[in-house]
């Protein structure tokens, strides 16, 4: 007779699949909720006022929400229970969308009497909505990414990468969407659909039991699975991950709106993020043959190599057929790195539990909404308002933003306003004054550059990853070689 356990790949529990495809659902719907929210951010700047940095902040928002509920959802995930947890999942994600769709109507009730009030108040809105989705897409993945490593403890990388093929499956749904929507549906419909797959997980849920980690099964004391912070390797490997968000979410935070400039078409910037989410997708359910020819770090030091080129050419394609080649050799790159990065620190460092994967993966989702989504923001500003400074002095003091933006240490800017942008951009020739027919094109041109140039800035992190991740195959190779570390093979060992 045939066992469960090697009917399903040696699932430890009869549910492992159900579970492993709620967790699926999960993700699936803060892809959507990502997508769709990247689709819109045009029509926030145009009816708010927005600058891009302001929108980085919106989208920041949300991504540092997902890293900081991560984070400390991950310490009490056992103690807790990861079916109480999914539940609270549930709950932030209907709240969020309340906080979320407030935007509007509290806009419209001020912005005659006091517009800057008016537009503090929907920037308010849209940020701490963002936030209590994040909320809820952070409980879920604390969750779902040690509930699958301890499912299938011996083919974790490759089931953590089917995990989180729900993430670009949820972003194609969402681009889906907004390509159809943009421009006829209103953004509070588009924004409402991530509501949808938040419902099937909820029911995917409902009466099933869920196991510990393999650190809680083997009586690991809380204090030994926070001692696992004091591997240097763990530590090395905390510090790639804040490399990965920021390239991976901090990028597809901007990468429709950004080739959208390039192609000179916003629908066919959404439908080139939906073709690269469609090829991670795909190659997520193979990661596990992947893996067994070139190990994770293998497939990882590969991945930042392709993300180094894929960026570069991105930021210097000319075509639409440049920037498909492009955008291919990207979407390699970014495919692997987070669910694998995952699986090399559930293999290492299983004694750390929901701990330390989940230190992975807030980590990474800080880095995403902190540096990022702001970062990417304030790197098209600076380079979109210089270039126009430079060209016509006098049409960048037209269309800056009447506030400024800053990053960390990097010098204070006014980047352009959105909504004067869209004003510019949405006239018929035919209806644009002398001045404007000059400034229009030098503001398109100038939108173009700080993209590219952002792209171009970015293309530094994966190279940076790469040589990391070459330096860790170097070291096991050093030290005996990569292996998975099992909890119950030592104890009995």
């Amino acid at each position: 007779m045939t066992s469960n356990a090697s009917a399903t790949n040696d699932a430890v529990v009869p549910n492992a699949k159900r579970l492993l495809w709620a967790g699926f659902m999960a993700i699936l719907a803060a892809g959507v909720g990502f997508s769709i929210r990247g689709g819109i951010l045009g029509d926030w700047g145009a009816q708010f006022g927005f600058t891009q940095s302001d929108l980085g902040q919106i989208t920041g928002g949300g991504l540092t929400g997902f890293g900081i509920i991560i984070l400390l959802s991950s310490l009490i995930a056992d103690k807790v229970g990861y079916g109480k947890l999914m539940i609270m999942a549930f709950l932030m994600h209907f709240l969020s969308a309340v906080v979320t769709l407030a935007a509007t109507p509290l806009y419209m009730a001020k912005v005659g009497a006091d517009p800057v009030a008016a537009k503090a108040i929907a920037f308010q809105c849209l940020f701490w909505g963002m936030f209590m989705f994040a909320i809820g897409n952070g409980i879920a993945e604390a969750v779902v990414n040690p509930l699958v490593a301890t499912l299938f403890p011996k083919e974790r990388t490759h089931y953590l990468n089917i995990l989180h093929a729900g993430w670009p499956g949820g972003l194609i749904l969402g681009g889906l969407a907004s390509t159809v929507m943009v421009g006829n549906v209103k953004w509070e419909i588009q924004m409402s659909l991530f509501l949808i797959p938040v419902l099937i997980f909820g029911a995917m849920c409902l009466g099933q039991k869920f196991p510990k980690s393999e650190a809680s099964q083997q009586g690991v004391s809380f204090g030994s699975m926070l001692a696992e912070f004091a591997a240097p390797v763990l530590l090395l490997l905390l510090f790639i991950h804040a490399l990965v968000g920021y390239v991976e979410l901090g990028t597809d935070s901007w990468i429709g709106s950004i080739t959208g400039s390039i192609m000179a078409d916003p629908k066919k910037g959404l439908m080139l993020f939906v073709y690269t989410s469609g090829l991670m997708f795909a190659l997520r359910f193979f990661a596990g043959p992947i893996v067994h020819k070139i190990s994770p770090l293998g497939l990882l030091f590969v991945s930042g190599i392709f993300g180094a080129v894929g960026l570069t050419m991105l930021g210097g394609a000319q075509s639409v057929f440049m920037c498909v080649v492009a955008a291919t050799v990207y979407a390699l790159g970014k495919t692997f790195l987070w669910p694998t990065m995952l699986g090399v620190v559930s293999d290492r460092f299983p004694k750390g539990g929901a701990i330390t994967i989940g230190a992975i993966g807030g980590i990474g989702m800080l880095s995403a909404g902190l540096l990022g989504g702001p970062g990417i923001g304030y790197k098209q500003d600076y380079f979109a308002s210089k270039d126009l400074k430079e060209k016509s002095p006098a049409a960048y003091e037209t269309y800056k933003s009447d506030t400024k933006n800053h990053f960390l240490f990097f010098p204070e800017i006014q980047g352009l306003d959105g909504a004067k942008k869209a004003a510019l951009l949405g006239k018929a020739d035919d209806m644009l004054s002398a001045q404007e027919k000059t400034d229009k094109p030098l503001v398109v041109g100038a939108n173009l550059q700080g993209g590219r140039m952002a792209l171009k800035v970015t293309a530094a992190i994966p190279l940076t990853m790469a040589v990391l991740y070459l330096l860790l195959i170097l070291y096991f190779r050093a030290t005996g070689g990569y292996k998975t570390v099992h909890l119950a093979d030592s104890k009995s060992g």
